[in-house]
């Protein structure tokens, strides 16, 4: 490891969300009192007035209905002042019509950015790559994303996965390869030796082998 490269820290699958105060594009948040009882999916880019992340922007924008149906709140953040955040939305707003209703945190300390490992200096100390955070309403991490600056993110992978945990945590199953809603789920594996013997005597499920067995849900 370099020494001369600050040790990069972020929140781990399972841990709570660094809680945080910042000013964003619609007002103050403590995160720990943002979105009450909901999924908030939290998500960085590199910099206003650039052109990949316009498009992602405009992307988390007009599928906000989706994650709202979901139960879940947007949440953007870039190491930006709160003024180029305003312009950038009244700019983009003017020449394509979208808006970012979703609040942008300006992390112009980048203060945020550090607590959640979004600076990765490999590829700059000054922006923000492009992660994602999926944070469930106890305000526990669950899934992260990492993208390098150059590559967008896939907006149906960020939903379909959104709706897996959902699933997964309503029904106590996993979820196959390329799972979409509607598909057939895994069943958890016999821990005993008695459901062992249920699990091969039960023709209500698809058994590639006991340890291996799918149902319709």
């Amino acid at each position: 490891m370099d020494a001369s490269q600050p040790a990069i820290t972020m929140p781990s699958i399972g841990s709570p969300a660094p809680d945080f105060e910042a000013l964003s594009t619609t007002g103050r948040i403590k995160f720990s009192d943002f979105a009450p009882g909901k999924w908030v999916v939290f998500f960085s880019h590199p910099a206003d007035f650039t052109p990949v992340c316009t498009t992602e922007m405009s992307g988390f924008a007009a599928r906000q209905s989706e994650f709202t149906a979901l139960n879940a709140a947007l949440l953007g953040l870039s190491i930006d002042s709160i003024h180029a955040h305003i312009a950038w939305v009244n700019n983009v707003r003017e020449k394509s019509g979208v808006y970012f209703r979703f609040p942008i945190i300006a992390d112009i300390d980048m203060k945020v950015a550090r607590l959640y490992g979004m600076l990765q200096p490999g590829a700059s100390e000054t922006a923000a790559v492009r992660a994602v955070f999926f944070i469930d309403p106890a305000h526990i991490v669950r899934l992260i994303m990492y993208y390098p600056m150059s590559v967008g993110r896939n907006m149906d992978e960020i939903l379909r996965v959104l709706q897996a945990m959902q699933f997964s945590d309503a029904h106590k199953v996993s979820l196959p390869l390329d799972w979409q809603p509607g598909e057939k789920v895994i069943l958890p594996a016999p821990q005993t030796l008695d459901q062992l013997d249920a699990r091969l005597a039960d023709d209500s499920v698809e058994k590639m082998d006991f340890y291996l067995a799918t149902k319709q849900l």
